[in-house]
């Protein structure tokens, strides 16, 4: 499955794991990467040490290209930046902010920056910035999201960059990535579906909510900050919603989901903790290996649109 994606990566397959906090390390990060797509590891906000950690396990696991995500507004940016160069990591994935002052030091050494956009004035600036890639997500996607659907964003991307678009948001089955490469993308980044997987150190608690969840269980919270977040309903969801809809502040409603996220990947709290995953949660009714994973999703794939010129 050939693409410019996987000559620029040097995957097997186009098909890159989300970075996503608290979730995305480097167990999960390894099996994506042997599986032939390309795995990543989650910098978030956590100590430089333990991500040091993190990369040099990722090593020993395996042979084959893995990447680091950055959240360019953690208060971490900085060191994560120059660590990725320290430690030789090859790929760069980019969120919540404009790499742009990393990029010439990234360049010079070799590594390929694909920043996560949300719209296309962000796609262009990234290009001009030097990207070598960009990830169009759409509001699909669970956790931080912006307006655009992945149907509308995608294509319209494609149109605007000459750099490969590698789309995210919606994507579970071979269908998603056929529905993908026809709007004009090289690559899919996929998140909720690695979540369940035997591979991913995620508590059992929120694998059974994916598991479970039907398709209009997905709830945003935090439209009125300005920071929207997808995540499954529960208690905190409907208490947040009716604040924010009574007019609670901004400090009010932070208090409500701070640590959320990690009290429902690490203690398994999926009642008072925050359990981001995409509105394909629905279309997700069993737990695979990674290498099961990215299977179906190539054979389904190739079912559909193989040898039609999407990809060689």
């Amino acid at each position: 499955m050939k693409t410019r994606i996987t000559e620029l990566l040097g995957c097997e397959y186009p098909l890159i794991q989300g970075g996503m906090a608290w979730i995305a390390e480097h167990t999960l990060a390894s099996a994506v990467s042997n599986a032939g797509g390309v795995g990543l590891i989650a910098g978030g906000s956590a100590p430089i040490d333990y991500l040091r950690d993190q990369i040099r396990t990722c090593k020993t696991e395996t042979d084959k290209p893995f990447g680091v995500n950055i959240m360019l507004m953690s208060p971490n940016a900085d060191d994560l930046a120059q660590l990725v160069i320290d430690e030789d990591v090859k790929i760069v994935t980019t969120g919540a902010g404009n790499p742009g002052k990393y990029m010439a030091a990234w360049k010079q050494a070799g590594i390929k920056v694909i920043p996560v956009v949300a719209t296309v004035a962000l796609a262009k600036r990234m290009e001009k910035a030097g990207a070598d890639a960009v990830v169009a997500e759409g509001t699909e996607s669970g956790g931080h999201i912006g307006e655009n659907t992945t149907m509308c964003l995608v294509p319209q991307v494609v149109d605007a960059v000459e750099i490969p678009v590698i789309a995210a948001g919606g994507i579970a089955d071979g269908r998603g990535v056929a529905a993908s490469f026809m709007l004009g993308a090289e690559g899919v980044q996929i998140g909720t579906r690695f979540v369940v997987t035997e591979e991913a150190q995620v508590h059992e608690n929120y694998k059974e909510c994916i598991l479970k969840a039907r398709d209009i269980d997905s709830r945003v919270t935090g439209r009125s900050t300005g920071h929207p977040v997808r995540a499954l309903r529960n208690k905190m969801t409907k208490e947040y919603l009716e604040k924010e809809q009574a007019g609670a502040t901004f400090e009010e409603l932070e208090h409500l989901t701070l640590g959320g996220l990690r009290r429902a990947v690490v203690d398994g709290d999926v009642q008072s903790g925050s359990v981001m995953a995409g509105q394909i949660a629905g279309m997700i009714k069993e737990k695979l290996t990674c290498q099961e994973v990215i299977q179906k999703l190539v054979s389904q794939t190739d079912e559909l649109i193989g040898g039609k010129g999407f990809y060689e």
